[in-house]
C-alpha cells in the first residue's frame, strides 16, 4: 500500500517568506532611523570607497636593527588593535621589509589613527588581584552589607549572580562601585595609598580609584580590548586579558621587556635532560633583568595566590599570567601551561618584539581615491547585468512561461542577498569589496542551476505521461536531493577558500557562500511553492504551449494518466476512437479499446511481443456459441515486432524517453491498421445463412445474460477485454471498464495511482 504523502501548503510558506523579509528591511529601516552605524546600503571596502593610507617605519630608540620578524610582530598587534576598533576590510601589509603600510576604509576618526601610530611596550608586572571578566554586581553588593560575617563585610564580587536578573543598568554600576570603593565613606575616591608600598606586590598599591576603575571594567565589552594604552610603569594598572577572560589589578612594572635578550618555544626538558612533552617558552635576560627577575622571582614564592602571578602586558593587554615555581637567580626562564606550538611559538614572537624599544614613526599619511575602485565596480556591475540579462533570456527561450517564475526567483535572491549584506554591514562591520561583487556575479550562475534542475525534473515527469501536478509532486523530491547536494559542494569550496586565503580573495569566498545559502532558502521557500500554486491555474495545469510544459511540446506522445486506472489519449488518437471509450497506452502500447475488441489482439509489452493474437480472438468467438467456421471470415492485419530503435537517422543515440515515444507511435500506427481492418471485416456482407459476423455476434449464455465478445455487449454496456495472463499492458497498470454512466473505474484497484 503507498505511503500517505505529507500535505504541502504553499501559500503558509509564502507566507512565512514575507515575514522574514519584513524582519530583515524593517530592521535595516528602523536601524538606519535610531542610529548612525545602520544604512540602507552596504559598506563599500577600501578598493571602492577609498580611504585613509598610513605608511609608518618602526625605529628603535637603541637604534639597533628592526628585523622582519620585528616588522610582522608589530603588524599583528597594529591588526588587532584596527580590528577591535570595528573598522573591517583594512589592508596591513609590509613595505620592502621595513615599513608598514595602513590602508584604512572610509573616513576614520583621529583615535582610530592614534591607535595605528601609537608604539606598544612588553613589561612584567606582579598580579594583585584577579576576578571575571564582567562588572560588578549591584545585587551582591547589597546582599552582602546586609548578611555580614564575624563583624567584617565580604568583597564584593565583580561577576553576575547566577539566578536570572534584569542586567543593570550602567548607573547602577558607578554607583556600586562607589560605594564599594570608598571605604572612607568621605564620597570622594582617593588616588593616593594611604600606606608607603614597600614593594611592587605591596596590595597597598590599590586605591580607591584603583578599585572603582576595577569594579567598572567590562572585559567581554570589545572596545576593552583594543589595546595601545600608554600606562605608567610605575604605577599599578588594571587591565583585560587580551582574549576577554578575565580583569586584573596589576602592581607596578618589575620587569621591562627590553631587558630579555631572547625568547624561543620548544619542548620542556626536566633536570635530567629528558623531555617533558609539553611546549614551553624560554627567556633569556640580560645583566640588569637577570638581577631585577631574581629578586623579583625570590619575593613571589613566598606569597599567597594570586599575589605569587606575574603579568605579561603587552600594548595594555595582559597576554600571560604565570605562577612562580623557583627563584630564577641565572637569567634563565621558563614558563609553562597549556601551550600548543602555536600559542607558544606566538608568545615567543610577542616576547622578542617586547625586547626592542620599538617606535612607529609616519613618513605619509594621504587619502585614497576610490576613482580606480569606482571604475571597477561600475564594470563589474555592467558584467553582472549582462550576464544576468543573458540567463534570463535563456530562461525565457527554453522554459517559456516557467522562465518568468525563474526570473522572479532570481530577483528575490539578489534582494534577499543586499539586505543580509546591508544588515552585515550595521551588525558586525562587513564591507563589501571589489571581490565580493564577483563572488555575488558567479552566483548567479548557480542560483539558476537550482531553477534547471527542478524545472527539467518537471518536464521529465511530464514526458513519461504524468499530469502536471503529479509531475511536480513527484520531481520535486529528487530535484531537492539534486540541488542540496550540488549546494553542499558549492558552500564546502567557499568555506574551504575562506578559510585557507588572505586578503580579497576572502570576499570572493563569503559572497560565494552567502549566496548558495541564498539559494537554498529561495528554492525551498519560493520557488517551489510557487510552481505548486501555478499548476492549479489553467494556463500552466493544462499545458498550455507557452507555459513550457505542454505535454505535445516535450514529446509526451503516450496517454496521460489520470488516476485509478484511467487514461487521456491524445487527441490524434482520440478522434478516431468510439463515444464513451478511452484509450489505454502504457510503456509501449497504443491501441483503444475498439481496436483490440475488433482486432482481437491484445495490447503489446515493452519487449514488443504481442500479448494476444490470433489465438485469442478464435478463443473468444468459440465462447460466444459462433460456427467454428465463423473465425475464418475474420482476417486479423498482421502485428510485427515494434521497433526499439537506439538511434536516430542521423546516428545520435536516443534516450530512453525517446525511445519509449517511438515504440508507442508505432503501437497507434498498427492498431489504428487493425482497426480499419476490423471495420472492413465488419461492414462486410454476412455468410450465406444469414450469421453475423464474429466481432458483432452475441451469444447469450447457460444464464441468458449476454456475453461480451470483444466488442459491444447486447445490453449495451460497453466492456474492455482484459489482457492474457502474463502479459505486461498499459506500462503495469490494469485496464479501464466503462460503465454507462461514463464513469471509468479500475476492478483491480481502489483508486491512487499504483
Amino acid at each position: 500500500m503507498a505511503q500517505r504523502q505529507t500535505r504541502e501548503r504553499p501559500r503558509r510558506t509564502l507566507g512565512l517568506l514575507a515575514v522574514l523579509l519584513i524582519a530583515l528591511f524593517g530592521s535595516l529601516f528602523a536601524g538606519s532611523r535610531l542610529t548612525e552605524e545602520a544604512s540602507m546600503t552596504p559598506r563599500l571596502a577600501l578598493d571602492l570607497e577609498g580611504g585613509t593610507q598610513l605608511i609608518l617605519t618602526p625605529k628603535t630608540t637603541d637604534n639597533s636593527e628592526v628585523t622582519q620578524e620585528d616588522v610582522q610582530q608589530a603588524i599583528e598587534i597594529i591588526r588587532q588593535r584596527v580590528d577591535a576598533s570595528g573598522v573591517a576590510e583594512a589592508e596591513i601589509t609590509s613595505q620592502g621589509g621595513s615599513n608598514i603600510v595602513v590602508a584604512l576604509p572610509g573616513n576614520p576618526d583621529e583615535e582610530t589613527l592614534d591607535l595605528v601610530r601609537r608604539s606598544a611596550q612588553l613589561r612584567f608586572r606582579p598580579v594583585l588581584t584577579v576576578a571575571g571578566p564582567g562588572t560588578i554586581d549591584p545585587a551582591a553588593l547589597e546582599e552582602a552589607q546586609e548578611t555580614p560575617t564575624d563583624g567584617a563585610t565580604e568583597e564584593p564580587t565583580a561577576e553576575a549572580s547566577e539566578e536570572p536578573t534584569t542586567p543593570p543598568t550602567q548607573e547602577e554600576i558607578e554607583a556600586a562601585a562607589l560605594q564599594a570603593s570608598d571605604t572612607d565613606g568621605d564620597g570622594e575616591l582617593a588616588t593616593e595609598p594611604a600606606t608607603e608600598p614597600a614593594n611592587t606586590s605591596d596590595l597597598n598599591w590599590i586605591t580607591e580609584q584603583i578599585s572603582y576603575d576595577f569594579y567598572t571594567l567590562d572585559c567581554t565589552n570589545p572596545e576593552n580590548l583594543v589595546g595601545g594604552v600608554q600606562d605608567d610603569p610605575a604605577a599599578p594598572l588594571v587591565a583585560c586579558f587580551e582574549d576577554g577572560s578575565a580583569k586584573f589589578i596589576l602592581g607596578p612594572t618589575s620587569l621591562e621587556g627590553t631587558n630579555i635578550d631572547s625568547a624561543s618555544s620548544g619542548m620542556g626538558v626536566n633536570s635530567q635532560g629528558a623531555a617533558t612533552g609539553e611546549w614551553v617558552v624560554s627567556l633569556e635576560m640580560d645583566s640588569e633583568g637577570t638581577k631585577s627577575f631574581g629578586e623579583f622571582s625570590e619575593r613571589l614564592l613566598g606569597l599567597q595566590p594570586p599575589q605569587n602571578q606575574f603579568a605579561i602586558v603587552l600594548d595594555g593587554l595582559v597576554i600571560s599570567n604565570a605562577t612562580m615555581q623557583n627563584a630564577i637567580y641565572d637569567g634563565r626562564a621558563q614558563i609553562s601551561g597549556s601551550f600548543t606550538s602555536e600559542t607558544a611559538a606566538n608568545l615567543a614572537n610577542q616576547l622578542n618584539f617586547g625586547s626592542l624599544p620599538l617606535n612607529f614613526e609616519v613618513q605619509s599619511q594621504d587619502e585614497i581615491s576610490a576613482t580606480l575602485g569606482s571604475e571597477q565596480l561600475s564594470k563589474g556591475i555592467l558584467a553582472g547585468l549582462i550576464g544576468a540579462g543573458l540567463v534570463v533570456l535563456y530562461m525565457l527561450w527554453q522554459y517559456k512561461g516557467l522562465g518568468l517564475l525563474s526570473v522572479a526567483s532570481l530577483v528575490l535572491a539578489g534582494v534577499i542577498t543586499y539586505g543580509v549584506i546591508a544588515l552585515m554591514s550595521w551588525l558586525v562591520g562587513y564591507r563589501l569589496s571589489l571581490p565580493g561583487v564577483v563572488g555575488l556575479i558567479v552566483a548567479v550562475g548557480i542560483t539558476a542551476d537550482s531553477f534547471i534542475v527542478y524545472f527539467e525534473r518537471i518536464r521529465d515527469e511530464v514526458r513519461e505521461g504524468r499530469t502536471l501536478a503529479a509531475a511536480v509532486g513527484h520531481a520535486w523530491p529528487r530535484a531537492r536531493r539534486t540541488i542540496l547536494a550540488s549546494d553542499a559542494v558549492n558552500f564546502t569550496a567557499a568555506a574551504v577558500l575562506y578559510f585557507l586565503a588572505v586578503g580579497g580573495v576572502q570576499g570572493f569566498a563569503f559572497t560565494l557562500g552567502l549566496v548558495t545559502l541564498v539559494d537554498v532558502v529561495v528554492v525551498f521557500m519560493f520557488t517551489h511553492p510557487v510552481m505548486l500554486l501555478l499548476v492549479r491555474t489553467q494556463f500552466f495545469g493544462q499545458g498550455h504551449r507557452l507555459s513550457g510544459l505542454s505535454p505535445e511540446s516535450l514529446g509526451a506522445t503516450s496517454a496521460t494518466y489520470r488516476g485509478r486506472g484511467q487514461f487521456r489519449a491524445p487527441a490524434a488518437v482520440t478522434a478516431g476512437t468510439h463515444d464513451g471509450e478511452r484509450e489505454l497506452v502504457g510503456a509501449g502500447v497504443g491501441s483503444s479499446a475498439a481496436t483490440r475488441s475488433t482486432a482481437g489482439g491484445g495490447p503489446r509489452g515493452r519487449g514488443g511481443s504481442p500479448s494476444g493474437g490470433a489465438g485469442a480472438s478464435a478463443g473468444a468467438t468459440a465462447g460466444a456459441g459462433a460456427p467454428a467456421d465463423a473465425s475464418t471470415d475474420i482476417t486479423a492485419a498482421p502485428t510485427p515486432s515494434l521497433p526499439a530503435p537506439r538511434v536516430d537517422e542521423s546516428g545520435r543515440r536516443l534516450t530512453i524517453a525517446e525511445r519509449r515515444a517511438a515504440e508507442r507511435a508505432e503501437a497507434r500506427r498498427l492498431a489504428e491498421e487493425n482497426g480499419a481492418a476490423g471495420a472492413a471485416g465488419a461492414a462486410g456482407p454476412g455468410d450465406g445463412d444469414g450469421a453475423t459476423s464474429a466481432t458483432e455476434a452475441a451469444a447469450p449464455d447457460a444464464d441468458g445474460g449476454p456475453t461480451a465478445v470483444g466488442g459491444a455487449a447486447t445490453d449495451g454496456t460497453s466492456v474492455l477485454p482484459r489482457p492474457a495472463p502474463g502479459t505486461a499492458a498499459d506500462d503495469d497498470r490494469s485496464p479501464a471498464v466503462e460503465d454507462p454512466a461514463g464513469e471509468d473505474t479500475d476492478p483491480s484497484t481502489t483508486g491512487g495511482e499504483r
